[in-house]
């Protein structure tokens, strides 16, 4: 399975996720759509290179809502390093410690996984605050 996410850097809070069994970049339209629908367009946002993210799709639906887009240099991973250390989290909190018998389960273990991270979980780099008090502190 492929987990894509969209996370805001200064909040470090996830907007949007999705799951996907394949590299289509249908998955990578869908997270874009939901984030953009349910909170504030970014001025930039950035991918790594992959074809998921470079396909006309998937850059559509940020240019069609004024967002500029930034990919990652090639073996550059510092450029993404939030984005890097959540899969780290992800895989070490909660994948790597449970056996998924199916796609549903692991989507629904994500689902609990983000919404635990996003509004219970203090991060040192947020003075000990929670992506959702953050996120919602700069918004309002």
């Amino acid at each position: 399975m492929y987990l894509f996410a969209i996370m805001d850097w200064y909040s470090r809070c996830v907007l949007a996720w999705r799951l996907s069994n394949t590299m289509d970049a249908d998955f990578c339209v869908d997270a874009p759509e939901e984030a953009l629908d349910s909170y504030d367009a970014p001025e930039i946002f950035n991918s790594d290179q992959g074809s998921q993210f470079t396909r006309e799709a998937s850059t559509g639906v940020l240019r069609n809502h004024g967002v500029r887009i930034s990919m990652d240099g090639k073996g550059c991973y510092r450029d993404n390093i939030f984005v890097k250390r959540l899969w780290r989290r992800v895989k070490y909190e909660c994948v790597y410690l449970k056996a998924f018998d199916s796609s549903a389960r692991l989507r629904q273990e994500m689902k609990s996984y983000f919404l635990l991270y996003n509004s219970k979980r203090p991060h040192q780099g947020l003075c000990d605050h929670t992506p959702d008090q953050v996120y919602f502190e700069q918004t309002a």
